[in-house]
């Protein structure tokens, strides 16, 4: 009931769009920057910030999401360790499955449902991947989060966006500049 509630408010507030059959396979535009997983994070160097929003597609239905519509939804807050930083670290964002059902991932997956699988792409062209049943809390305990804050402040050298895992030994598959999610179906 209540992610049936989450969907309507989501619809409302961003009217999501379906784009062309033809659009599917390609991807949205990443800008060019040097590669490097963690980047400023693991360096120290600072980056820029993105000028793009969050764009999330599944199939034909998109949503793309700002700092401001993402702060309006409900959040949940994981506290991770950060093996580069050698410390805790306490984020604050939405659940990436509470992004992904309104576009018409299912709620619970089963079936061809657990084929699916989502790829992150940040700024810098760093991608990862998770499986569905890796972000669904139905099926799996961890959880994924596109965050907006840590420690109780906006994210400042890694974008408006992070994509975050809980119980992961390293931060490898956490993405910093986030600005793209795709979900796709394994073959």
């Amino acid at each position: 009931m209540r992610r049936g509630i989450f969907a309507a408010i989501l619809f409302g507030l961003l009217g999501i769009a379906a784009i062309p059959a033809h659009a599917q396979s390609q991807q949205p535009p990443i800008p060019s920057a040097p590669m490097g997983g963690m980047g400023s994070e693991s360096t120290g160097r600072n980056t820029a910030q993105p000028l793009a929003p969050l764009k999330i597609t599944y199939g034909d239905k998109s949503a793309t999401w700002t700092p401001a519509t993402l702060a309006a939804l409900p959040h949940t807050t994981v506290t991770v360790y950060n093996e580069h930083a050698k410390a805790n670290e306490t984020y604050a964002g939405v659940q990436l499955i509470d992004l992904l059902t309104p576009l018409g991932v299912a709620e619970k997956p089963h079936g061809k449902g657990l084929r699916l699988f989502v790829m992150a792409a940040g700024s810098d062209g760093y991608e990862v991947v998770y499986s569905i049943g890796e972000i669904n809390p139905y099926v799996h305990d961890a959880t994924v989060i596109v965050a907006d804050g840590k420690d109780g402040k906006p994210l400042a050298d890694s974008g408006p966006f992070k994509l975050i895992a809980s119980r992961e030994k390293d931060p490898a598959r956490w993405v910093r500049n986030l600005v793209a999610i795709r979900v796709l179906a394994a073959e």
